[in-house]
């Protein structure tokens, strides 16, 4: 269900359950926290193998849980999109296809959503009485604002990638997502993790800036050859 491969500076782990567009089964969920926050790498590569990213839950295991069930494959869902999120790695969702439900909520657990354009997103949920609850209550409203997130939850309307750009759900619109890993894993491990750390604080701003501060100190000595190196050019 779930594939990894290790390369130069970046895991490319993939969602392989085409059949099923990709949905996630709670073994499928374990694995993939495991691929994800198990990796060496300075980036993680998300993607979904076939014509979909990720359908989300495996609603054949939905249609059998009861009540108390429910709320612990739920609880689960949540446990791995928060590991993704607080992972060292930077995590780039490549999107192709098809993104529902759970899918959605995945990616936005992870630090960026690269979509090409024949991508498609929706929380189609509220057709079946249901809403995304591995954290797309919490995250959707962050990352694409309120109003926006209500839209697309209460209608459970399909939106394309243009729109899901325009209204900040994915950072850009590519031919080659993979492309967007790469670029980020040629830069240095370290300045990743701290860029990573420091946007994700949810610390009080004075007790974010000193930090920031400090980190941005520590990173000076370390690369201080680099950036006299860089001074010495004229730029």
């Amino acid at each position: 269900m779930i594939e990894i491969a290790d390369e130069a500076g970046v895991r490319v782990v993939t969602l392989a359950r085409p059949e099923r567009r990709n949905a996630l089964t709670p073994d499928g969920l374990d694995a993939l926290e495991w691929a994800v926050t198990d990796a060496d790498q300075p980036v993680v590569y998300l993607r979904g193998d076939g014509p979909a990213f990720c359908a989300g839950a495996d609603l054949d295991v939905v249609a059998d849980l009861d009540q108390h069930e429910a709320e612990s494959f739920a609880e689960h869902g949540q446990r791995v999109a928060n590991a993704v999120e607080a992972t060292d790695s930077v995590v780039v969702a490549g999107i192709d296809g098809a993104a529902r439900g759970g899918g959605v909520e995945l990616a936005l657990a992870c630090d960026l959503r690269i979509a090409t354009a024949g991508a498609t997103f929706a929380e189609p949920g509220v057709s079946l009485g249901l809403f995304g609850a591995w954290g797309g209550t919490v995250r959707l409203p962050r990352i694409v604002g309120e109003g926006e997130a209500l839209d697309l939850a209460l209608s459970g309307r399909t939106i394309g990638a243009d729109e899901a750009l325009r209204m900040g759900l994915v950072s850009r619109v590519v031919d080659e997502p993979r492309l967007v890993a790469d670029e980020i894993a040629g830069n240095d491990a370290e300045t990743l993790r701290a860029l990573k750390t420091r946007m994700r604080d949810d610390a009080a701003s004075g007790e974010q800036e000193t930090a920031e501060a400090t980190t941005f100190g520590r990173l000076v000595e370390r690369h201080a050859d680099a950036i006299a190196e860089q001074r010495g050019k004229g730029e």
